[in-house]
């Protein structure tokens, strides 16, 4: 199973997007879209780096919430030695 967290794209380029995702910047290819991008998109990306599909903002902004709220649940077990 893969977990594609949601990547906002803040920069366009050849068949390429710069996304940022958690403070983490990385290129993906766009080949796999057939589909316009533009700065501030959402985009899911599997682990090769192929982003894979456009998703609108809210759905994004939802799921990275939600994201960050179970990483700060994981964070605060490890903190007090609970198994997570």
């Amino acid at each position: 199973m893969c977990l594609a967290a949601p990547s906002r794209v803040i920069e366009v380029r050849a068949g390429t997007a710069v996304t940022e995702c958690f403070g983490l910047r990385r290129e993906v290819s766009l080949l796999l879209l057939d589909e316009e991008i533009a700065v501030g998109d959402y985009l899911l990306i599997q682990a090769g780096g192929f982003a894979f599909e456009r998703i609108d903002s809210a759905r994004a902004q939802e799921s990275l919430a939600l994201m960050q709220e179970l990483m700060a649940e994981h964070d605060d077990a490890r903190r007090w030695g609970e198994s997570a």
